[in-house]
């Protein structure tokens, strides 16, 4: 599994199913409504159990209103073996002239200090934005790579894992970061 030292944390890229990740923290591919659907959203609302998971999100809506695109909010992990749910919404990608790179970098930024701020020595993050949203991986992975690398350089985590699903979408993103990191 392609790692790379940056700080005092490590970066992993490895291959499986986020909701199945041993970390403190998984980070979920989360729509604005925190209303599950599919995808790496829907495995961790599976795995978690729908029921309960579904329950705090929507007390949270109910609070707090809507997540904005950029934005993540934090749950309990209930059934998963990691402690945690981090809900960050990336952005649905619209030829780039939206807004897309910031929002990205910030859902990815804000969902390593929730981490951080709850504990948590270790995060599971899936490719936001990169399944549904449509969002370029050629383009996703520079602004990922980048606030992961700074994450892990400003001591938030002591370990991240990039978690893809398929061999190859694993192979797509570590010569990207090859090249990147």
């Amino acid at each position: 599994m392609p790692a790379w030292s940056l700080g005092s944390g490590t970066l992993l890229l490895v291959e499986g199913d986020i909701a199945r990740a041993d970390t403190d923290a998984v980070v979920n591919a989360a729509n604005s409504r925190l209303a599950g659907g599919g995808g790496v959203d829907g495995a961790i609302h599976r795995a978690a159990g729908w029921e309960a998971l579904q329950a705090a999100c929507r007390m949270h809506v109910e609070e707090y209103g809507e997540v904005p695109a950029g934005q993540a909010v934090i749950t309990p992990g209930f059934g998963l073996a990691a402690q945690w749910i981090i809900h960050a919404v990336g952005p649905i990608w619209r030829g780039g002239h939206a807004g897309e790179p910031g929002l990205l970098a910030s859902a990815f930024r804000r969902s390593l200090r929730l981490a951080h701020e709850q504990g948590c020595r270790s995060a599971a993050f899936p490719a936001l934005s990169c399944g549904a949203y449509g969002y370029p991986v050629e383009l996703a992975a520079p602004v990922a790579l980048a606030e992961l690398r700074q994450g892990l350089e400003q001591g938030l985590l002591a370990e991240i894992r990039l978690t893809l699903f398929g061999r190859e979408n694993l192979e797509r993103w570590a010569d990207l970061a090859r090249t990147i990191l």
